[in-house]
């Protein structure tokens, strides 16, 4: 049992929980929870070990039994270091650390989404979550957008990381990737023409920029068109993790009509 702070696997957790940079340069990230294990033990996700306490559910038990028959390295943690490393307020008793072997793009991807300028967790962790259920079939994260492997946004995408390949690009390379996919790319806005009227039909990039900043100039000059959501009542707008799920399920409900 690791009851030490000072062993190996707790350090290099410690350090991928931390930084953006440490993840970078491990090529790896953490999930916590036992739905979070199993949706990379479904995915066929690599591994690098997983750690686990007494306090774990059978439901969790069997997915360590599980875990060792496919021969990944699993060991049991004092309950009190568990919960040191633990980033939620009730912690499961178990995490992993993964591989980060992102998704390859499609060849010619007709739904990207671009999440511009998106700093909060949970905001694009709900955006991720929901281009996973809409059909999305990549996200391209430009810069100043969060680490979309960050603790809070894995456990905000339940699951979305190991379905949709996720892609931090820069702006010259997301113009490629849109460019060769033949893409119309709209951004979010509230002056844009509604989404109702709108034919997404099409191969698509649809940016979500931020609600607090509004999209970059990057952002706005690889667009080709604007489009909004109608609204009554006195709210002006949405925010960035609700704007862009009402936008992405728009264009799943157009192509489901087809």
């Amino acid at each position: 049992m690791i009851s030490s702070n000072q062993n190996p696997k707790i350090k290099l957790v410690r350090a991928l929980l931390g930084r953006a940079k440490e993840r970078r340069e491990a090529g790896s990230f953490v999930v916590e929870g036992v739905r979070l294990v199993e949706e990379a033990v479904i995915s066929n996700w690599g591994f690098r070990f997983a750690l686990y306490d007494e306090t774990l559910s059978e439901r969790g038990k069997s997915k360590v039994e599980s875990l060792r028959s496919r021969g990944v390295d699993v060991e049991e943690v004092s309950t009190g270091l568990m919960k040191s490393l633990s980033e939620t307020e009730t912690p499961q008793g178990i995490l992993a650390v993964l591989n980060d072997s992102r998704l390859p793009i499609p060849a010619l991807p007709n739904f990207l989404l671009i999440p511009d300028k998106i700093r909060d967790p949970g905001n694009l962790g709900t955006l991720l979550r929901t281009a996973a259920a809409a059909g999305v079939q990549a996200v391209l994260l430009p810069p100043e957008a969060t680490d979309a492997f960050a603790p809070k946004v894995v456990r905000s995408g339940m699951g979305a990381h190991f379905h949709v390949p996720i892609h931090s690009m820069s702006w010259n390379e997301i113009n490629q990737v849109v460019k060769l996919a033949g893409s119309q790319v709209l951004l979010a806005d509230m002056d844009g023409q509604p989404c109702w009227e709108t034919d997404l039909r099409q191969p698509l990039a649809l940016i979500v920029g931020s609600e607090a900043e509004g999209a970059s100039e990057s952002a706005r000059m690889l667009a080709n068109g604007k489009i909004s959501i109608p609204m009554s009542g006195h709210i002006e707008s949405l925010n960035a993790g609700v704007a862009g799920s009402v936008l992405m399920f728009e264009v799943m409900r157009q192509r489901s009509n087809l």
